[in-house]
C-alpha cells in the first residue's frame, strides 16, 4: 500500500511560496515514490484536500483564512490517516497535526517557513521589542519541541532553532522548477506592454507587499538613482510601494507568467531582512536575473558578487550603489552564474534529499534514488 502524506498549512493561496514548496513536493513524490498526498488546509482547491473550520484573517485581503477549531481540524486530518503529517505554519493548525499525529501514531514534522522570533519584534515596534521577541522564543520553542522533525531553509534558521532549544531541527532548502523559470521565458515585448521607457532599466520584486520586505527602500533607492530605472512590484498586501517611477502589478497566478517577467527585467531586488529562504530569489536566479538583495538571514546564503550583490545594510544609498554597480558590469556572467546556481537547487535535486529524511523518520532504510 501507498505511503500517505498529509501536508497541514493555513499558507495556501494561489501565488505563495508555500503552495509552490507543496506542489512541487507532491508532485515529485507522486512519480518517484508512488507516495499519497493529501492536503489539510482553509482554502482547498483541489482533489484530496481537508478544508478545515477557519475564519477570514483581517488584512490579509481575503488571501488567507484562520484556522481555529483545534480538536475539529484534528479529527478531519485523523480520518485521512496519512502516514506522515507535516505542518507548515506555527499555528492552531500545527497543534491539530500534532494531535492526529499522536492519535494516530505517526511521525510528524514542521517545516519552518517564518521566524516568529523576528515578526513579533516588527509587530511589537520599538518599545515593546524585547518581551514580544522572548514570547515568540518561548512560544516556538514549546510548539517545535514536540514535533519528531523540524526543517529548516537555511543555515540562519536553523541556527535560531538550535538557540531555541529545537533539537530536532534539520536543515532542508527549499528548490525552484528550472525548466519554468528559465532566461528563455525572456520576451522583449514585456516591457512595452506595461508602457516603459525603450531605455528603462528596470528593477523588480515578486512576493508579498509586507512590511518586513523594507519596500520603500526599494521605491528610494530609484528615487536616487533617477532615469532610467523603474521598479515594477508584482503581489499584494498591506505595505503597497509607491512613489517616482514605481509600478505596482498584482500577483501573478501563473508560475510561467511570472517567469516571463523575471526574465525580462534586469535585476531583481529584495531589501527584506527577515527571509527564512528567498524562494523568489531563487526563481529569478534561475532565469538568469541577478540579484540584488539584503546581506540577511536566509538571503545571505543565496548571493554574492557572481550573481548579483548582497546589501550589508538597508539604506537607500547602499541600494541604489549596489544597484548601479550590477548593471555596469558584464551582464552574461552574471546571468550564467545565476542560472548555474539555481541548477543546484532545481526541486529534482531537492526534493529526494526531503524523501529521504521522511523515510528514516518512517524507520525505513536509507536508499539512492536514481
Amino acid at each position: 500500500m501507498a505511503l500517505h502524506l498529509m501536508d497541514a498549512t493555513m499558507f495556501w493561496n494561489a501565488t505563495g511560496g508555500v503552495r509552490r514548496y507543496i506542489v512541487a513536493k507532491r508532485r515529485w513524490l507522486r512519480r518517484h515514490a508512488g507516495w499519497r498526498h493529501t492536503l489539510a488546509t482553509p482554502l482547498p482547491d483541489g482533489d484530496e484536500a481537508l478544508a478545515v473550520p477557519s475564519l477570514p484573517l483581517p488584512g490579509s485581503a481575503g488571501a488567507y483564512r484562520l484556522p481555529w477549531r483545534r480538536a475539529a481540524s484534528a479529527r478531519l486530518m485523523c480520518r485521512a490517516r496519512p502516514d506522515l503529517i507535516e505542518s507548515a505554519d506555527p499555528y492552531t493548525l500545527a497543534w491539530s497535526a500534532l494531535d492526529a499525529a499522536e492519535i494516530l501514531g505517526v511521525p510528524s514534522v514542521a517545516f519552518c517557513h517564518s521566524n516568529l522570533e523576528r515578526m513579533a519584534a516588527l509587530a511589537a515596534g520599538r518599545f515593546g521589542r524585547a518581551a514580544a521577541m522572548q514570547v515568540a522564543r518561548r512560544y516556538a520553542a514549546h510548539l517545535y519541541r514536540r514535533f519528531d522533525l523540524v526543517l529548516a531553509p537555511s543555515a540562519a534558521m536553523l541556527g535560531h532553532l538550535h538557540a531555541w532549544g529545537v533539537e530536532a531541527a534539520v536543515q532542508q532548502p527549499l528548490g525552484v522548477d528550472t525548466r519554468t523559470f528559465a532566461p528563455e521565458r525572456g520576451d522583449r515585448h514585456w516591457r512595452t506592454e506595461l508602457g516603459l521607457p525603450a531605455d528603462s532599466r528596470v528593477l523588480v520584486y515578486a512576493g508579498r507587499f509586507a512590511p518586513e520586505k523594507n519596500l520603500p527602500t526599494l521605491a528610494a533607492a530609484v528615487r536616487r538613482l533617477g532615469a532610467p530605472y523603474w521598479l515594477v512590484a508584482i503581489g499584494s498586501g498591506p505595505a503597497v510601494p509607491s512613489g517616482e517611477r514605481v509600478m505596482v502589478l498584482p500577483p501573478i497566478r501563473s508560475a510561467t507568467f511570472l517567469a516571463r517577467a523575471l526574465a525580462s527585467a534586469d535585476v531583481f531586488v529584495h531589501a527584506g531582512d527577515q527571509e527564512t529562504f528567498g524562494l523568489s530569489v531563487l526563481e529569478a536566479l534561475a532565469c538568469g536575473l541577478p540579484v540584488v538583495g539584503r546581506a540577511a538571514e536566509g538571503l545571505a546564503e543565496q548571493l554574492d558578487d557572481s550573481v548579483g550583490r548582497a546589501v550589508c545594510n538597508g539604506r537607500p544609498e547602499a541600494f541604489a550603489e549596489a544597484i548601479a554597480d550590477v548593471l555596469s558590469r558584464d551582464p552574461q556572467p552574471l546571468r550564467d552564474a545565476a542560472r548555474n546556481r539555481a541548477l543546484a537547487n532545481d526541486w529534482e535535486q531537492i526534493v529526494p534529499t526531503l524523501w529521504q529524511k521522511y523515510r528514516r523518520l518512517l524507520g525505513a532504510p536509507r536508499e539512492e534514488h536514481a
